[in-house]
């Protein structure tokens, strides 16, 4: 670059771009193609020809492509945003900042110098989520899977699975996933066995409602005896050291 700066366009005066374009090639061929190289006393012109021209791979024929360099965070949601774009990350790295290289094609995902995921590029406003990058607890939300909802609920008792079946049933089964979500935070709370036997009373009469489980497990938890109705333990009776006995507070002797 210093050789190019002070041989070529120092103190000369251009046109325009096309016009210091055009003198340039002419300087490339006619003055520093074909002087003596100080270093290797020949001419870079007939070296290049000679011995470099062959070795060099076709021209493109395209123009070459610009990756975007970012440095993004890993958001509670388990996707960083990339030229406004969304892509998924295991969920392990939430909260620490990855490396991005997004060209046309691929986006790698880099942490530490190793390649953690790979996504294919998105238009901006898309979004590339692997279901593999969720926990398992929050996949099946994520990616609407029915099935392992089912099989959770069977988990906690035959009548629960069957219920849960009975509420994803339809043509929107995703639209009752928040219902089944309920009913195991209802396991949870009252246990399995008191949401297994409501269900089956439930089951007996055809009736599909959640509310209707937790009104029912409400009720039989109002009816059970509560702890203020149960007699608490006996007192003890204190055997106190200096209590005097009754006799000593009767009068004595005759009325004065």
């Amino acid at each position: 670059m210093p050789y190019v700066r002070s041989s070529f366009f120092s103190g000369e005066d251009f046109a325009d771009l096309a016009d210091a374009q055009a003198k340039a090639v002419t300087w490339c061929r006619a003055d520093a193609g074909l002087r003596i190289h100080g270093t290797t006393a020949r001419r870079p012109a007939e070296v290049f020809s000679a011995e470099e021209l062959h070795l060099l791979f076709p021209e493109p024929d395209k123009a070459y492509d610009i990756p975007v360099f970012a440095q993004p965070k890993v958001h509670r949601d388990f996707h960083i945003e990339v030229a406004r774009a969304l892509y998924s990350v295991p969920c392990a790295y939430i909260g620490q900042r990855v490396q991005v290289r997004a060209d046309s094609v691929l986006v790698r995902i880099y942490h530490r110098g190793n390649v953690i995921k790979t996504h294919p590029r998105q238009a901006p406003g898309g979004r590339s989520t692997d279901p593999a990058d969720y926990p398992p607890d929050k996949a099946a939300y994520a990616t609407r899977d029915l099935d392992y909802l089912k099989r959770v609920c069977a988990g906690h008792g035959p009548n629960i699975g069957t219920y849960a079946t009975e509420l994803l049933a339809g043509e929107l089964p995703w639209t009752k996933m928040r219902q089944v979500y309920r009913l195991q935070g209802l396991v949870r709370r009252y246990g399995p066995a008191r949401v297994d036997a409501a269900c089956a009373k439930a089951l007996e009469v055809e009736v599909v409602d959640v509310t209707r489980i937790a009104r029912m497990l409400e009720r039989a938890l109002e009816a059970s005896p509560s702890s203020e109705t149960t007699p608490g333990p006996t007192a003890a009776v204190l055997d106190l050291r200096f209590a005097r006995p009754k006799d000593d507070f009767a009068p004595k002797g005759g009325r004065r």
